[in-house]
C-alpha cells in the first residue's frame, strides 16, 4: 500500500464537492442491495464492480472531508516505528520504549528496530484514554466529599 506523507487539509472547494458527493453517495447505498454493486466512471464509461464495504468505507471519506478533517487510512496489519508510535500516544520515544521493555505494549524487534503493530498501539491508546477518565471521576469525586465545589 502507497504511503502519503504529504497530507493536506481538503480545500473549500474540495469540501463543497464531497459535501455533495456524500449527500448523493448516501442516498444510492440505501437502494443497493448487491454486496459488489457496479459504478460507472463517467468521464471513460469503465464500469467496476466495488465490495459495497468499500463503498462504505469513501462515504465515510467524502464526510470526513466535507467537514474538513483530515484523511488517513492505514491497514490494521501495518507495522510502525517506535518514533511513530510515541507520536500518536503524545509521549516521548524514551518513554515509549520503556513500555515496550516492560511489555506494556507488544512488539518486534527487526535487526537492532522495533515495529509494534499499528493495532496495538490504538489499542494501548484506548486503555490509556479510558483509565485517565476513570482517574478524573475519582479526583472529582474526591474533591467533592472534601467539599471543594462548595460555594
Amino acid at each position: 500500500m502507497k504511503t502519503i506523507y504529504k497530507v493536506k487539509k481538503p480545500t473549500k472547494r474540495d469540501q463543497r464537492v464531497a459535501k455533495k458527493s456524500y449527500q448523493i453517495l448516501t442516498e444510492q447505498i440505501r437502494k443497493i442491495n448487491s454486496l459488489q454493486p457496479e459504478i460507472e466512471i463517467e468521464e471513460t464509461k469503465e464500469k467496476i464492480k466495488i465490495p459495497y464495504s468499500a463503498l462504505k468505507l469513501l462515504n465515510e471519506i467524502l464526510k470526513a472531508m466535507a467537514q474538513g478533517k483530515l484523511i488517513s487510512i492505514v491497514p490494521i496489519a501495518t507495522e510502525v516505528t517506535t518514533q511513530y508510535a510515541a507520536e500518536m500516544l503524545g509521549c516521548s520515544r524514551p518513554h515509549l520504549v520503556k513500555l515496550l521493555n516492560e511489555g506494556i505494549i507488544a512488539h518486534a524487534k527487526v535487526g537492532k528496530h522495533r515495529r509494534i503493530k499499528y493495532e496495538d498501539v490504538l489499542q494501548f491508546k484506548t486503555k490509556m484514554k479510558q483509565q485517565q477518565k476513570k482517574n478524573i471521576i475519582a479526583i472529582m469525586n474526591a474533591d467533592e466529599e472534601l467539599g471543594l465545589y462548595d460555594t
